[in-house]
């Protein structure tokens, strides 16, 4: 009895979770008793959440869910793993709305990369604990009558993503390469509206797609939402009034790569795609003559929301050169276009191949010039009182990635700005600037699985500039390419 004793208080100090069946005592009568007392804990324990229906016992599900909406989201992942109430909870969009109630919502950034095999690879990344997240791969779309169907009624989807060189798709677009037959996904576009990001259009075997898909950050998984009217590819997009926008872009006909003039706009919450007014391009109708009207071709180059409009960069193409014609603004309560402000079109610094990046940081307009030197570049802020670009004191260490087509991207977060680039190590880091809104010099600018990074951010950049940019997080990419970057607050 002696050995009985001992035993079940074994079972007991282990919550009733071992069983004897590797118990070698002899004893019948004691294994018939372990066996009840094992069976009835495990009754209990199995009931304990149903007959507890509640979040946490004794406790309304009002103030539980309170508790759970101050949580930070980065625990939720395992906060899941309690019981079936608390996943049903957690994955309860009533959670994230009180959430926004309460003011705990939190800021990530998400990272897309294009690694060697062509495959993109989505990353986020929570600034305040500073640990990675990798989110599931985007699905795969089948290609059959993709241009006609939109891709509708397709589950799969192998994208290349919008690094691919935009040299290719114009070497193909004058007719000297037909680029998009060799590559066979290319030009998507990214966006982020009401908690979720959307990947849209981009090319398929040389036609331009119609899908859209959207990552929905509360079940971590992709779903494919309404399609846009037409195919494009690389298309601009932007946000305003909590709808997403898209314009431009290109389309694939009969005699090859035609720029498309049209916008549209998607409102989340009717899951519905409405027709906006296609922008004029008026610089490019009023070309002298009718051979540079069928040589240069005019492209939005960029999209950001500023002061409660949409303004679109606008360039000319003809390969290998890019010529800038300022560009055109789209005011949603007039539904109409007008022309960019001259000091803004003209002095909106390019990035490679014409792209034109912008960031809103509490209300103010930056964009990054890279053509300061080879080893750093210099932000810039548009003042709007008198129509011009300002140079920001301090340079951004930024490595020479000419050979990349996504050398840097920019980001506006917790209240700062942001530039995520590459380091000589191969490392993607994330700087934070910390000039805390200083004065710009006068000088006028003229021109789920969860993955824990085990590396530890840099101190600070070194150099003049280490009071003005430090790096808050790194991982290791590799060869990976930077794509794209969006945030969601949520």
């Amino acid at each position: 009895m002696q050995f009985s004793w001992i035993d079940k208080k074994k079972r007991l100090s282990m919550g009733g979770i071992l069983s004897l069946n590797n118990n070698k005592a002899s004893s019948s009568q004691i294994c018939d008793i372990s066996q009840i007392e094992t069976c009835k804990r495990h009754r209990t324990s199995s009931s304990f959440w149903e007959d507890n229906p509640r979040l946490i016992p004794s406790l309304p599900d009002e103030i539980s869910l309170q508790i759970l909406a101050r949580l930070p989201r980065i625990y939720y992942l395992n906060s899941k793993l309690v019981s079936s109430s608390w996943k049903a909870a957690i994955l309860s969009p009533e959670l994230y709305r009180l959430r926004k109630e309460l003011g705990t919502t939190e800021e990530y950034l998400y990272i897309l990369t294009k690694v060697d095999s062509d495959k993109l690879v989505w990353n986020a990344l929570d600034p305040v604990s500073r640990k990675w997240q990798r989110l599931p791969p985007m699905p795969n779309v089948g290609i059959e009558d993709g241009s006609r169907r939109g891709f509708s009624g397709l589950r799969v989807w192998n994208m290349v993503g919008s690094s691919i060189r935009i040299a290719d798709a114009i070497r193909g677009w004058l007719g000297k390469k037909d680029g998009l037959d060799q590559i066979p996904f290319c030009g998507c576009a990214i966006g982020a509206v009401d908690g979720s990001l959307y990947v849209l259009g981009g090319f398929c075997r040389a036609a331009a797609m119609r899908s859209v898909w959207r990552y929905d950050p509360i079940l971590n998984m992709w779903n494919e939402a309404s399609p846009m009217s037409i195919g494009r590819a690389y298309c601009k997009t932007g946000v305003l009034n909590n709808k997403l926008y898209v314009v431009g872009g290109v389309s694939r006909g009969r005699g090859g790569l035609s720029p498309l003039q049209s916008a549209e706009v998607f409102d989340p919450q009717t899951g519905l795609w409405s027709e906006v007014p296609s922008m004029p391009f008026s610089k490019a109708q009023v070309l002298p003559t009718a051979f540079l009207a069928d040589l240069l071709k005019p492209i939005a180059t960029g999209m950001t929301s500023y002061r409660g409009k949409l303004y679109v960069p606008q360039s000319l193409y003809c390969w290998p050169f890019f010529v800038d014609v300022g560009g055109e603004v789209y005011d949603p309560e007039t539904n109409s276009w007008v022309e960019m402000p001259m000091g803004m079109g003209e002095g909106w610094p390019a990035r490679q191949a014409g792209t034109k990046l912008s960031v809103i940081v509490d209300g103010d307009l930056y964009a990054l010039d890279p053509s300061s030197s080879l080893d750093s570049a210099r932000i810039k802020f548009y003042d709007h009182r008198d129509d011009s670009w300002k140079v920001v004191e301090g340079d951004v260490p930024i490595r020479d990635l000419t050979d990349s087509e996504s050398p840097y991207l920019l980001a506006g977060f917790l209240g700062k700005l942001h530039v995520i680039t590459k380091d000589a190590n191969q490392n993607i880091l994330v700087m934070q600037a910390h000039w805390q809104n200083q004065l710009v010099s006068s000088q006028s600018a003229s021109s789920v699985s969860l993955e824990e990074s085990s590396e530890e951010p840099s101190a600070s950049i070194a150099g003049s500039e280490a009071n003005l940019w430090n790096v808050i997080a790194s991982r290791s990419a590799g060869s990976a390419e930077l794509v794209s970057c969006q945030i969601l607050d949520i």
